[in-house]
């Protein structure tokens, strides 16, 4: 499994609660822009519409090498799942405060695929208490380190 791009912003805006894998509909020079690694889901959301999944604000470079029919950056991205699991994820995300958020695009095989994680956004003082935790832990382990 190449993991192309991860999506580390959404870690400290939101509390990941479950996490799904999905397929994507690509054109072909998005799966080579891929294969390249140039992509970013730091902006990038996902929506139900009509009993379909969309990934929506994803940005996927153009090819590099490729010519005047190469994709649009930022284009509507269709996510392949099964009719199960978006009706699951429909009455979970209809809850008040629950978004669908891309955590990483990786290669699988010779596929690529999306984990969506079912988040919840963090207020303000969530977000400082998060960072205050994670360097109180850093401290601690560089005295533990010192003291062996």
């Amino acid at each position: 499994m190449k993991v192309v791009c991860t999506n580390r912003k959404a870690y400290h805006d939101y509390h990941i609660e479950d996490t799904l894998e999905a397929g994507i509909a690509l054109l072909g020079t998005e799966v080579k822009s891929l294969r390249e690694g140039r992509a970013n889901l730091r902006d990038g959301y996902a929506l139900i519409k009509g009993g379909e999944v969309f990934m929506l604000n994803c940005h996927i470079s153009p090819y590099s090498h490729g010519n005047i029919t190469n994709h649009e950056p930022l284009r509507t991205r269709k996510l392949l799942l099964k009719a199960a699991e978006i009706k699951k994820l429909t009455g979970k995300v209809s809850e008040r405060g629950y978004s669908l958020i891309p955590l990483k695009i990786y290669q699988k095989g010779p596929r690529f695929k999306v984990e969506l994680g079912l988040a919840r956004g963090k207020r303000f003082f969530e977000k400082r208490q998060a960072i205050k935790e994670r360097e109180a832990k850093k401290e601690i382990e560089k005295a533990l380190k010192a003291s062996r």
